[in-house]
């Protein structure tokens, strides 16, 4: 997320960021811990941009921080295909942790507490996430469900949201994608992604 902390920083927004234990603890006790952080060193109303797992803390963090508007990159908000498939192998255990294994099951997950916006990705294979090597060749998402592969595009969706939009990233580095910069910088400022038919800037 470096390189889009950079763009939202020149754009006059202080950011914060710090390194979760995803593969140590589950979703619940990562949320309290996030909203530990989150409290005792920002001050007044927060917005975040979160990537896959980000997304869904920030759910269940709730209203333990004062959320004023989130943008979700690639969240598995409706569960995910992959955590269901391979949330028993062993190799998906150790990598993903308890937490990576929590996302496959969404019911009675907690809504967002403010406004939010969903980017979702559409590149379903690429060289660049490793991933979406594994959930192509043993097809564990076909190819006829769009995704970013890992994420199906379908699982980034809630009734709920203020602003929705697709890009033909991957996964990995969708947060590198010069319009997910642009929705992230219009919806933290307007609450509105960037009209489907506008130009990218430059």
């Amino acid at each position: 997320m470096s390189r889009l902390r950079r763009q939202v920083e020149a754009a006059g927004y202080a950011t914060w960021a710090r390194t979760y234990p995803s593969r140590k603890m589950p979703v619940t006790e990562l949320a309290g811990q996030i909203a530990a952080w989150v409290n005792e060193e920002i001050e007044g109303p927060v917005m975040a941009v979160t990537h896959s797992l980000g997304g869904i803390l920030t759910r269940f963090v709730g209203d333990r921080v004062p959320w004023e508007r989130i943008v979700m990159l690639a969240p598995p908000n409706r569960g995910s295909r992959v955590a269901r498939a391979l949330g028993e192998n062993p190799v998906f255990k150790w990598y993903f942790g308890p937490a990576g294994r929590d996302v496959s099951n969404p019911e009675q997950w907690p809504l967002p507490t403010a406004p939010f916006g969903v980017i979702a990705g559409t590149k379903r294979v690429s060289v660049g996430n490793p991933p979406s090597w594994v959930t192509s060749s043993f097809r564990i998402i076909p190819k006829g469900i769009p995704s970013d592969g890992t994420v199906c595009v379908e699982e980034t969706q809630l009734p709920s949201m203020a602003a929705y939009a697709e890009v033909a990233a991957s996964h990995t580095w969708i947060m590198n994608h010069p319009r997910v910069v642009e929705h992230v910088l219009s919806f933290l400022e307007q609450g509105a992604f960037v009209p489907q038919d506008a130009r990218l800037k430059g």
